[in-house]
């Protein structure tokens, strides 16, 4: 088994792939898609002394008024959507830094940087904690979360079979 990771998307056909395992919402429509996580949720989150000398934000556009650290991905800046309702906001982040790792993203949240987004499920130790303070929770929505995708074979190697099996989240 070959194990690649990447944040940008991937050709699995091209790049001779079997499968590969993204967020819902990027699947090429003529994949095949398992479900291998639950729903989700975006977090935006700052640290407790971040939020000591800054005004929590109350509306996706008070988030001008703040260093919003970024994630990259090649082909540009993740912006982050929001919705409550019927309302849609997008927000381009706005700071001074921005990386290619979730894990570097909050690392910086952590050191008091900005404000920062990431999947909340990972965070909630440090949100109960007061580690991290999750704001805008109201305006972020649940979202499909991770599937395992492959491209329609007529011969699917076992080992796929199997890694489908293995993974496949039962709900």
């Amino acid at each position: 088994m070959e194990i690649t990771t990447s944040n940008d998307a991937v050709d699995l056909v091209a790049d001779e792939y079997d499968a590969g395992i993204q967020l819902g919402e990027f699947i090429q429509k003529d994949m095949i898609a398992v479900r291998v996580t639950k729903e989700m949720r975006l977090a935006i989150v700052g640290s407790a002394a971040y939020f000591e000398s800054n005004a929590i934000p109350r509306h996706p556009r008070d988030l001008k008024d703040h260093s919003c650290i970024g994630f990259r991905f090649s082909n540009g800046l993740y912006r982050w959507e929001f919705e409550k309702g019927s309302k849609a906001v997008t927000v381009s982040p706005q700071g001074h830094a921005s990386f290619d790792d979730p894990e570097l993203v909050i690392q910086a949240v952590e050191a008091g940087l900005g404000i920062g987004s990431s999947i909340e499920e990972p965070l909630v130790r440090q949100i109960l904690s007061g580690r991290l303070v999750q704001v805008l929770k109201d305006w972020c929505p649940m979202f499909p979360g991770y599937f395992l995708y492959y491209p329609s074979r007529r011969n699917q190697p076992a080992a796929l079979s199997a890694l489908i099996e293995t993974l496949r989240f039962a709900e």
